[in-house]
């Protein structure tokens, strides 16, 4: 029982921290990066298609995104999709690629995404207590249920708190990490 707690809270914790990489990987950090283009859809042809899954993206300079896309007809409803987004970039096109030029960030704006990067990592450490919350409640359940002992139930709650210590930790390391990237001129 105590494992079935621990391994659900583990996965749990997990799931929160790549939402976590996915949700930083998608803001603008002065470079050019094909993760900021994967959460844009595009409607082809009738149907909500990601950008990724229509042509290569490519990075052949810090500040530059080369979409080069398969279907040439696709280039209008890509260019739309870009300019409906909140990367805030005009796409330019030769008719078989687009270019997306990155302007470089004011010290303003680099400011506010690193207020938006402690946002999105606090939200994230919330979710974490409160994984942590649950699993206590099941391991105080199960022991009231007699599943567990009361010692293997106390034993199962410093292996959470443990646990919630490390993917804390994680989450610190990472924020610090895009705090860097965001900053770094």
């Amino acid at each position: 029982m105590d494992h079935e707690i621990l391994d659900n809270s583990t996965e749990r914790m997990n799931k929160t921290i790549s939402v976590l990489k996915q949700e930083l990987g998608g803001l603008r950090a002065g470079r050019a990066n094909p993760q900021l283009l994967d959460r844009l859809m595009v409607d082809y042809y009738g149907t909500q298609t990601p950008i990724n899954q229509l042509g290569n993206i490519s990075t052949p300079e810090p500040r530059l995104l080369v979409i080069s896309v398969w279907d040439q007809k696709a280039i209008p409803a890509i260019e739309k999709a870009i300019q409906k987004s909140e990367l805030g970039i005009n796409p330019a096109n030769d008719g078989r690629v687009i270019r997306l030029v990155f302007p470089e960030l004011t010290e303003e704006r680099r400011k506010e995404l690193v207020k938006i990067v402690k946002k999105k990592g606090e939200e994230s450490k919330v979710a974490i207590r409160s994984i942590r919350r649950d699993a206590n409640e099941q391991s105080k359940k199960a022991q009231k249920d007699n599943l567990l002992t009361e010692d293997d139930q106390k034993l199962l709650e410093d292996r959470i708190q443990k646990l919630t210590d490390e993917k804390i930790k994680e989450i610190d390391g990472i924020l610090a990490a895009k705090e860097k990237e965001i900053l770094s001129v």
